[in-house]
């Protein structure tokens, strides 16, 4: 997980707890569980740590599930390759938009479609628009619109996809030639 990953939260120094936060600090615990059962030594110690980690896997679990109801077997059809586009547009509609890492997961997928790819354009995570912005299936017109956000410079990836206007990519590439003289300049 990033920094950037964190979301502010209007009440100050909270972090708006997304999917995307809630399963990394789950798989942290897992890997902590996988490494404290490998572990000789006081079995009475272990096993109490190992009751400890596995209620707060389970409340991590929980957790997943009131944002987004069976959020495991979700996720379990957005990674695999054969899972059809209506399928993965389905997800994405019915997904709340807290739900970051399945959204994240949508939005990286092969087969997502243009229109699904238009929707998660205009989605708060910033990863979720990068993955968009160099999507093979990503249309013009969604590339035209990520070329315009002001919030992060996604103009640098709509460059380099292969779906966007011609006139754009050029234009494009002309504003990074500009600033890679400026730049060599200083």
């Amino acid at each position: 997980m990033r920094r950037a990953d964190l979301v502010p939260n209007p009440v100050k120094d909270r972090v708006k707890r997304t999917t995307q936060i809630i399963f990394g600090e789950r798989q942290h615990l897992l890997r902590v569980l996988d490494s404290i059962e490998r572990c000789p030594g006081d079995t009475e110690k272990l096993d109490a740590e190992r009751l400890a980690l596995e209620k707060l896997i389970h409340a991590r679990t929980i957790e997943l599930n009131e944002i987004h109801p069976n959020w495991d077997q979700k996720i379990g059809i957005v990674l695999n390759a054969a899972t059809p586009p209506e399928m993965l547009e389905q997800l994405a509609h019915a997904a709340p938009p807290e739900d970051y890492y399945l959204l994240r997961l949508i939005s990286e997928h092969p087969k997502t479609s243009a229109k699904t790819l238009r929707r998660l354009a205009g989605h708060e995570y910033a990863a979720i628009r990068e993955n968009v912005a160099r999507h093979p299936n990503a249309d013009a017109a969604t590339l035209t619109k990520l070329s315009k956000d002001k919030t992060q410079p996604l103009w640098y990836l709509v460059a380099f996809n292969p779906n966007t206007p011609a006139a754009l990519r050029r234009k494009l590439r002309e504003r990074m030639r500009k600033l890679g003289q400026s730049a060599g300049s200083q």
